[in-house]
């Protein structure tokens, strides 16, 4: 019997500390199901993608107003091709871009200053922007292709995901 007595003692004590350290230890979810954004932290990509996508919308602000009052002040200077599927006249090609050169300008301000608005506007001026730039093509074909490329980087960069769970 002293041969189980201490054999089983043994048992039993290890089986209660377990038991009792089993009940005292809560688990605790892992930070990205927490649900709370306070664990999260900002890469470092998606802080650079950001700061990207902001100096090209602002870019891209800049150079579309340009044009827009370029094509309002001289619209003689673009060519116009005939039976063009939108028919279109420059002037209302340049009020777009304008209007448009502003949107986008202040959208690239706003992701600077880090607003929340600005990243959803910002893919929204910029796949805006990127639809009428292919329809410009036959006006500023080298123009609006390299405008388009900023136009779908900056898509990329904002549709990116910011947050990097420790």
């Amino acid at each position: 019997m002293a041969r189980d007595q201490s054999g089983r003692e043994a048992t039993t004590e290890a089986r209660a500390e377990s038991g009792e350290a089993a009940r005292q230890h809560v688990p605790q979810q892992a930070p990205r199901y927490s649900g709370s954004a306070g664990n999260a932290e900002l890469s470092g990509a998606a802080l650079g993608f950001t700061a990207l996508a902001a100096v090209l919308l602002i870019m891209s602000g800049i150079w579309n107003f340009l044009e827009g009052l370029a094509a309002l002040i001289k619209g003689s200077f673009f060519v116009v091709l005939p039976n063009y599927a939108y028919n279109i006249s420059v002037t209302g090609w340049g009020w777009f871009h304008l209007i448009l050169g502003l949107v986008v300008l202040a959208a690239g301000v706003g992701l600077f200053l880090d607003r929340a608005w600005a990243r959803a506007v910002g893919v929204g001026v910029a796949s805006i922007s990127a639809v009428i730039n292919f329809l410009y093509i036959p006006y500023q074909p080298v123009w609006s292709i390299v405008v388009l490329a900023i136009d779908v980087a900056v898509i990329w960069a904002l549709l990116a995901p910011r947050r990097r769970y420790a």
